[in-house]
């Protein structure tokens, strides 16, 4: 093997992308792909390779448009109703049905609706037509010779029912350009197993080759490859035989173990390695027997936008179409987001409508967030030299979801809780066109989203130190301006997540103080937060004190997650998301959850289905089946806040 000797560059990405291009031009690697013929019923989808020209017209003959009867449209010229027009059949009219070609010498049709039988073989005409009224003639849709589609044109189902309306039966197409996916790593194991400590299930190459599929290639998932360089060149060499296009997914940085670059450079030539994005910087870009391999990093949403910045422009050249572009739409951001200086950063975003104002969300941003991927609405683009950008500035997002969906989804910010989940899947199964869109940020942060008008609803839980009161005062203090409805969502067991059988024997908020337990919190402005503060200044403990009081999860699952990993011995969360991780718990107390709501949306049509499930018995049993739940005031109003009230 050769010596180790690349390192990762920081070409911008337009640099890349026409580098990368210019030097597959030289060697004529996109040259546009083979042609075959296929019959027109599997042309949806595929691209023409020649022009597609009519070989009879349509309709091939005057057809009736209406049911009625054929007329020569001078003989029914002044028929009114007061003064119809009488015919005789056969004679001077024909009964005619819808699609029957049009007899000789008769120039229009008459409507039914017009016509009334006056005796035996007689009828009168109510209504004159004029020449070829409700006629369809030879060659309306398409005349025979006429160019139906060009070349080069992706091909729609409405498509191919023009080209066999216009009697063609097979055509020419550009074959699918064949694309191999290797995945590599010795730590992967084929999906269905089960895996174990240190080992991954193999997922990444399911994703790639369905995003292939999507743009009109055909993909080809090879076996996993252990980190053996010889495997790895011997394995890209033979692919190259049979496929256009070979990606290497995994192995493109440069660790101890990263073989791609030096396989690609043993084979052929590395254009690039290393380009200024993020995610996905370590992306190599090169050439192997006059065919483009490129290898992307093994983290999902790296390897998926790697793929589609630069696999998804090679397959549509290859095909000899231009990459459509997504649609974009401007939004306003709700969070601050830094960025680093140096790279392009794709920030993935959830998008609401809340009232005329499109939002825009930050989702999670570690390239190996695989959810990140299923929750997002769009695609946030940060510029290289930008550090991020500002709560407020309105930003382009490139939309993954259609504008209707993302005007028919309620917008929840504010805490986390496992009934949101719970409550999102029943909203989209008795309302399909409606969908719930939740982000953890915390109760203060949620109260804050409303205040800006850029939520419909805040879930929140934050305990009041004087007064001792769940959300009142906060909600009073920062939503002043607006009317306000409380809505009890649930009562909920706050407690000591521990692992199974409590091996440190934790039984309060004392024991945090022990130097052998080690704690993961919430976020700061989370309800979980503010409670456990409120409880350790009650028992006059200084949160200083805590080993990995500083250590914060977003959400209880995170938190439980944590524990149940070996990570921390125990944190503060609900019942709920210990049971789901199987661990134990030492309930403390019994706190209220819920859903502030502008009295704007609570009276709308809007969230009528999202106030309507919390009343529905089927809903409540599924909460309570979570665990550590009490629905016994779901739904109910606990306050009404008008503006005037302090």
């Amino acid at each position: 093997m050769k010596e180790r000797h690349f390192y990762l560059e920081d070409i911008p990405l337009e640099e890349a992308l026409a580098k990368f291009f210019a030097a597959l031009e030289k060697v004529g690697s996109l040259s546009l792909l083979s042609t075959e013929q296929i019959p027109v019923e599997e042309g949806s989808g595929r691209v023409t390779a020649q022009p597609i020209r009519a070989k009879i017209s349509s309709p091939h003959y005057h057809a009736a448009a209406m049911d009625g009867v054929a007329v020569r449209a001078e003989d029914t010229y002044g028929a009114s109703e007061t003064s119809p027009v009488r015919l005789r059949i056969g004679k001077q009219v024909q009964w005619i049905d819808t699609g029957e070609p049009l007899p000789t010498s008769y120039n229009a049709v008459v409507m039914i609706e017009h016509i009334q039988q006056v005796e035996e073989g007689v009828i009168a005409i109510m209504s004159p037509v004029a020449p070829w009224q409700h006629v369809r003639p030879m060659g309306e849709n398409i005349i025979v010779s006429e160019l139906v589609l060009p070349q080069n044109y992706l091909l729609r189902p409405a498509d191919t029912g023009a080209i066999a309306a216009a009697g063609v039966a097979y055509i020419e197409v550009y074959r699918r350009p064949k694309v191999a996916i290797i995945p590599t790593g010795s730590e992967l194991v084929p999906s269905g197993e089960i895996p174990k400590p240190g080992e991954i299930i193999e997922s990444n190459s399911m994703m790639l080759a369905a995003l292939v599929k999507e743009w009109g290639g055909m993909a080809t998932r090879l076996s996993i490859l252990s980190d053996d360089y010889e495997k790895l060149k011997a394995t890209i060499y033979q692919a190259l035989a049979e496929y256009d296009i070979v990606v290497i997914n995994a192995g493109a940085s440069a660790g101890s173990r990263d073989y791609t670059t030096l396989a690609i450079a043993d084979l052929g030539k590395v254009i690039v390695h290393g380009v200024a994005i993020r995610p996905g910087h370590p992306v190599v870009l090169g050439i192997v027997k006059g065919k483009p391999v490129i290898g992307i990093p093994g983290y999902p949403v790296s390897s998926a936008l790697t793929l589609e910045l630069f696999v998804k422009p090679l397959i549509h050249r290859l095909l000899g179409i231009a990459s459509p572009q997504r649609p974009r739409i401007e939004a306003v951001m709700t969070q601050k987001v830094f960025s680093p200086m140096g790279e392009e950063e794709f920030l993935r975003v959830k998008i609401g409508k809340v009232d005329d104002k499109i939002v825009a969300t930050p989702l999670q941003r570690g390239a190996g967030i695989i959810m990140s991927l299923v929750r997002a609405d769009g695609i946030v683009r940060i510029p290289r030299f930008s550090e991020g950008l500002h709560e407020g500035q309105k930003v382009w997002v490139e939309l993954w979801r259609s504008l209707e969906e993302i005007e028919n989804t309620i917008v929840i910010t504010g805490s986390h809780d496992l009934v949101l989940d719970i409550l999102a899947n029943y909203l989209r199964r008795q309302h399909p066109q409606r969908s719930l869109s939740s982000s953890n940020v915390g109760s203060f942060e949620g109260l804050l989203a409303l205040k800006r008008g850029e939520a419909h609803l805040a879930g929140s839980h934050l305990l009041d130190e004087e007064t001792g009161e769940y959300n009142m005062p906060y909600v009073k203090r920062l939503l002043s301006d607006q009317d306000i409805m409380v809505i009890n969502l649930v009562y909920r067991e706050q407690g000591l997540m521990v692992a199974k059988g409590n091996p440190k024997d934790i039984i309060g908020l004392s024991d945090l103080l022990r130097q052998e337990v080690s704690f993961v919190n919430r976020q700061r402005g989370s309800g979980t937060r503010v409670l456990l503060d409120y409880k350790l200044k009650e028992i006059g403990v200084d949160p200083q004190q805590i080993k990995g009081y500083q250590r914060v999860e977003f959400t209880h699952l995170a938190l439980a997650a944590a524990i149940a990993s070996g990570t921390a011995d125990t944190g503060l969360g609900i019942r709920a998301a210990a049971k789901a991780l199987d661990l134990d718990f030492v309930p403390l107390l019994k706190e209220r959850y819920d859903l502030i709501i502008p009295r704007l949306y609570y009276e709308s049509a809007f969230l009528e289905p999202l106030l309507a499930a919390l009343h529905q018995p089927s809903f409540q049993a599924e909460v309570k089946a979570l665990g550590g739940y009490d629905t016994s005031h779901m739904g109910q109003v606990v306050a009404e806040l008008g503006k005037q009230q302090k």
